[in-house]
Formats: C-alpha cells, structure tokens, sequence
C-alpha cells in the first residue's frame, strides 16, 4: 500500500500546485462546533439529502423553502407529530417532491431524534462524540435507526452537517484501487471495516481529517 505522502504529492502534481489541491478540501467541525448545531437544523440536512438523492440538487435547493414550511421548519416536536392525513395530503403538494417514502421518512427520523434525546444524551452529542476513527460504524447506526439513509447518504449527511468522514465516490473507490489499498469495491460491512482501517493507518501518517483525505485520494488519478 502506497504512503499517504507519495498520494499527497501526485494530488498536487495533478492539481498544478498545493494551493491550488487545498483550496478544494473540505472543512470539518469538532465536537464542540457540532454540540452547537440543533436538532432542527440537522433534520432539515439529513431531509435535504434525503430528497436530493438521485435527483437534480438544484432543483431541490429551489424547491427548498417550500419544504420548510411544510415540515414547520423541521422542528421535531411538531413533525414528530404530524399525523398519517397530514402526510398523505404532502402528496398532492405541488412544491415539493412527492415521494411518499422520502416524505414518511421525515416523521420517523424526527422521531429517533426525539428518542435519543431521550433515552441518551441526546442526538447531538451522539452525534459529537462518535470517533472518525469508527466512522464506518457511524454509517451503519444511521442506516439501521433511520429511514433513506442507507447507502451513500448518511455519508452525505454528516458531509452535510460537516460532521468528520470520508467519502466512498467512484473516484474515492478508483484511487483506493490504484494505491493499493483495496482490489474490490466496497460494500459490505467487513469490507467497509477494512476501509476505515486503511483510512485509520493513513490518518496516523498525515494527521488529516478524513474529509479531506477521501479528496485527496479522489484527486489524486487521473
């Protein structure tokens, strides 16, 4: 497997310089930036992403206020709330798009925020002190307690919020591929597992975000 070093010096040969590789990375939030966010705020991201997966992101940015205000401005006591009518009538909205799984999913995922700010510290913190270093399994917890956050989007979620993660792209996967890290592409829970431990090892030799290190990696092919 390549060092993480020779992958940063072929990034910036392949960006033209190290400005130029820098001004593309991501920033993340500690745990103590992310213990200032609120719930509303992370259910109306989570929701953006919802929605937006495998459609137009422009088109859901334009269509987004409507959103706010159909859901009272994600406010989870009251969308937690809202009842089955109340839904099925989102159906006929115009304004928004009319998916009635990404729709229902609101309701439930403001739900498991409001437990878990019950039954624990509550989501947020949850949510602060979960260690990059076993991100991997962050993805799983979101997959299995919430609804249409499988796959790539509770990934796309935590980038939302600025939460620490790496990425899976198809560029990320190639360069994994390319520097010897993996000859598959990842998918299930052992091989995902083995990801984060290729990420872990790289970590502990550049001390870089792992947001920014899956961009390195995807700028650093061709």
């Amino acid at each position: 497997m390549q060092s993480f070093a020779k992958i940063y010096e072929q990034a910036i040969a392949i960006n033209g310089s190290e400005i130029n590789l820098k001004q593309t990375l991501p920033v993340s939030r500690s745990a103590a930036e992310i213990r200032k966010l609120d719930d509303a705020y992370c259910l109306a991201q989570m929701s953006i992403r919802i929605f937006q997966a495998g459609l137009n992101q422009k088109m859901i940015d334009n269509k987004w206020p409507a959103f706010e205000e159909v859901f009272h401005g994600f406010d989870i006591d009251v969308v937690r709330m809202m009842s089955d009518e109340a839904l099925e009538s989102l159906m006929h909205e115009k304004r928004i798009v009319r998916h009635w799984g990404k729709i229902s999913s609101v309701r439930h995922n403001a739900q498991v925020i409001h437990e878990l700010n019950e039954d624990s510290d509550g989501f947020i913190e949850w949510l602060a002190n979960w260690p990059p270093s076993n991100i991997v399994s962050l993805w799983f917890e979101l997959k299995n307690r919430f609804k249409q956050l499988g796959g790539s989007s509770g990934p796309f979620f935590l980038r939302r919020v600025k939460k620490d993660t790496f990425l899976l792209t198809d560029d990320v996967v190639r360069a994994l591929g390319r520097w010897g890290a993996i000859d598959y592409i990842p998918k299930n829970k052992t091989q995902l597992i083995k990801v984060q431990e290729v990420m872990n090892q790289w970590q502990q030799e550049c001390d870089l975000p792992y947001c920014q290190m899956s961009m390195i990696l995807a700028r650093s092919i061709e």
